[in-house]
Parts: C-alpha cells; sequence; structure tokens
C-alpha cells in the first residue's frame, strides 16, 4: 500500500513538469527579442557548461541531502528561473538565466531516478523501474499535449506568457515533492556520509564498466547529442519547411537567403500550428512510454537501442535531399527522446549501486553536456551561414556514422540483454 501512494505521487509530480508550455514557442521568443541562432547556441551551450561543471556537485549534494531535499532545491529554482525568462530582454540577462536554469535541472538528474528506483527495491520491484518510470513519463507526457496546445495559444498572445503558466505549474510540483518519503535503501546506504573521494571512485569504477562505457558513449554522447539539438532547432526548421510548402504564410523574420527553406513564417501565424505538432509528438510519445515494457519486451533493449538511432540519423541526414522529410524526422527524432531515456535508465540502474547512484547518473549526464557544447556552437554557425536544416542533416550524418562505429567497436548492450540486470 506504501508504494502504492508513493508511485501515485510521483505520477502527480511528473504531471507537473509543465516543459510544453514553452517547448512549442521558446526559440520564437528568443528571437523575437532578437537574439541570433549562434546567442542561442552560445546560451545552451553555458547551459551545458554548468551542467558539465554542476552535475557531479549537485549528485553529490543529492547523495548527502537526500533525494526529496534535491527536487526540492532543483524544482524552486526552476520555477524562479521561468519567472525571470519572461521578463528578460537582453543576451547577457538570457545567458545569465541559462546558468540557473542548469543548476536547476542538475538537482533534479539523476535524484529523480534514483528515488524512482530505490523506492522500488524498498519492495525487492527493481524490475518494474521501467514500468513505473514510463508511466511517469507518460504522465507528464500526455499533460503536456493539453499544455503544448495552451501554451501555442497563450504564445499568440504573448511570448512571455506560456513560461508564466510553466512557473506556475512547477510550484504546485514542489508542494508534491514535500508529501515524498525517502526511499528506505537510501537511508540504509551510508549515502549521507558519502566522501567526495570516494564517491569520485564510485564514478570511475561505474564508467570503466565494460558495457557502461560503450552506452555512455552511444546514448549518453551520440544520440542524446543528436537529439537535444532536434529540440533546439525544431521550431526554426518546422516553420522553414511550412513556408516552402507556400502555405501562404506572412514571412516576418530574415534570414540567409541561400536555402529556400530558410524562410521564417510569422510567428503570429505559426504557433498554433507548432502547439498541435508538439501535442501530436506527446501523444505518440505518452503511449510508447506507457507500454514501454511491453517494448523492451517484444523488441528488447538490444533491439531498440540497435534500430532507433540508426532511424533517426538517417531521417535527419535525408532532410539534405528531400526538405519536406524534415517534418517526419522532427516528429521521429523527438518523439523517440524519452522513452530511449526510460530504456536507459533502467540499463544503467540495474548496473550501478545504490550507494553513490545519484552521483554515478548525474555524471553520465555530465558527459553528455560536455561533449554536446561542440555540437551546439558549430550547429549555431551553421545555421546562420546556411540555415538550422542542413545543420540538422550533418548532425544525423553524424549520428549514423558514430553509430555504426561504436556497435563495431563494442556493442553496448549484448544479445539477449533486457535491462533487468542479467547482463554484466
Amino acid at each position: 500500500m506504501a508504494i502504492s501512494r508513493a508511485v501515485l505521487k510521483y505520477y502527480l509530480y511528473k504531471a507537473t513538469e509543465a516543459v510544453e508550455f514553452y517547448r512549442p514557442i521558446m526559440y520564437l521568443y528568443f528571437l523575437s527579442q532578437g537574439l541570433s541562432f549562434t546567442q542561442i547556441a552560445v546560451m545552451e551551450a553555458l547551459y551545458n557548461v554548468t551542467t558539465v561543471l554542476g552535475e557531479m556537485p549537485t549528485g553529490y549534494v543529492g547523495d548527502r541531502i537526500g533525494r526529496r531535499n534535491s527536487l526540492l532545491v532543483g524544482s524552486a529554482i526552476i520555477t524562479g528561473t521561468l519567472v525571470a525568462l519572461a521578463f528578460a530582454s537582453s543576451f547577457l540577462t538570457f545567458a545569465l538565466l541559462f546558468v540557473c536554469w542548469s543548476l536547476g535541472y542538475n538537482f533534479r538528474s539523476g535524484t529523480e531516478d534514483a528515488w524512482v528506483y530505490e523506492t522500488l527495491l524498498d519492495v525487492a520491484a527493481s524490475e518494474e523501474f521501467t514500468a513505473v518510470r514510463g508511466r511517469g513519463q507518460s504522465i507528464a507526457l500526455s499533460a503536456g499535449v493539453g499544455a503544448s496546445l495552451v501554451g501555442g495559444y497563450l504564445g499568440g498572445i504573448d511570448l512571455a506568457y506560456p513560461f508564466l503558466a510553466a512557473a506556475v505549474f512547477t510550484a504546485v510540483g514542489l508542494a508534491v515533492i514535500v508529501t515524498l518519503d525517502e526511499p528506505e535503501t537510501y537511508e540504509e546506504s551510508d549515502s549521507a556520509e558519502l566522501g567526495f573521494r570516494e564517491a569520485w571512485g564510485i564514478v570511475t569504477e561505474a564508467l570503466a564498466h565494460r558495457r557502461l562505457r560503450a552506452f555512455v558513449l552511444y546514448y549518453f554522447v551520440l544520440f542524446s547529442g543528436v537529439t537535444y539539438l532536434v529540440f533546439i532547432f525544431l521550431q526554426p526548421v518546422f516553420e522553414s519547411v511550412v513556408a516552402g510548402l507556400d502555405l501562404r504564410f506572412v514571412v516576418s523574420v530574415p534570414v540567409p537567403a541561400r536555402d529556400p527553406y530558410s524562410v521564417v513564417v510569422s510567428t503570429a501565424q505559426v504557433e498554433p500550428l507548432l502547439g498541435a505538432f508538439y501535442a501530436a509528438i506527446n501523444l505518440v510519445s505518452a503511449a510508447v512510454s506507457y507500454r514501454i515494457d511491453l517494448v523492451e519486451e517484444w523488441i528488447g533493449l538490444r533491439g531498440w537501442f540497435l534500430a532507433v538511432p540508426l532511424l533517426v540519423g538517417g531521417l535527419l541526414a535525408s532532410m539534405v535531399a528531400v526538405p519536406e522529410v524534415a517534418l517526419l524526422a522532427l516528429f521521429v527524432g523527438w518523439a523517440s527522446v524519452e522513452p530511449t531515456r526510460v530504456l536507459a535508465g533502467q540499463y544503467v540502474n540495474d548496473r550501478i549501486e545504490t550507494l553513490g547512484r545519484a552521483t554515478v547518473l548525474s555524471a553520465m549526464a555530465m558527459v553528455s553536456a560536455l561533449t554536446v557544447i561542440p555540437f551546439q556552437l558549430g550547429s549555431g554557425l551553421l545555421s546562420d551561414a546556411v540555415s538550422p536544416r542542413l545543420a540538422l542533416a550533418v548532425a544525423g550524418a553524424t549520428l549514423v556514422v558514430g553509430s555504426v562505429a561504436v556497435l563495431l567497436w563494442e556493442p553496448p548492450i549484448a544479445d539477449g540483454s533486457t535491462g533487468n540486470g542479467s547482463e554484466a
């Protein structure tokens, strides 16, 4: 009964994440404030530099102060940052807020998965992690369907409003977090007395794990890095393709004319379409995430991680020859992110110990943040010089070539691996 209440609270917390309010208009908002693609890429790079510098320290703090307190600190920082973003107007202010934003997510990164996994460990049900985490993400995405539509509508009135709406819902999440209990597994693990040198030893040992080192490169570096670029450039590429389809939208933001699909249409007309596009992505992602346990059973971890990166990379790369494929590439690329993250969480958690768990998970996120910075800066410059569509196509080709190279070097997941710890 106690575990059921804990899981229900977790589901309620996931429903308050609220990112879909601002996601359909986020980069349109930055462009409307006079920022260039290069400046946006610099902001994202600062976000990831902060992640690199802050992931392990905040993961370590999360191991010391507890899972619930770490989630509280992170959510409070995010709430305040969302409010400030709605009133920001200069590149310097946005850059500073991105640093704060990253710190907020640093405190939640790794801690959420650690809390879920250890709560299930309390009742010897860690094999249920994929199902519970998948359903939690499905609830977040389902709530995001309505938030995307509302965010697109609010953005049509004022591009700052979706950030304020997201801040309100994130604040509600704070009240839910207060009611969470610390897992007994955590309290019995001596993580609260974990020394930094000991924590560093745990991290290096985990990253040296034969299967984890290849998986970190394959998922946390290549797949996560490229799909992060999909997140950044989805909106301008969507607009440019819609404009190229001649749906009679009004051009309002000039961009380089070398690419016939680089025209950005008026945000006043495109926001409802973007809101609907994100809502559709969330519906598909929510459906897959909700039954991710069946996906794991039918396809297997190895099948999923073999097919999805190559599919996403191939679709993105093909945009060079067929621009209209961009809509499908963007849809598949972003819809696959959350289900893949859930399966990755099960795989990694099964191969690390409770002691220092949040630190290890944060360290892996740190690796991802560090390696994506060159992707971001290079894609920002390429987008300003040519087009965001070409930048994503280059990223897709990199994902395909890099994935094949890793698979030939050391397969990250062995045959028959099901994510339940059977394969070390």
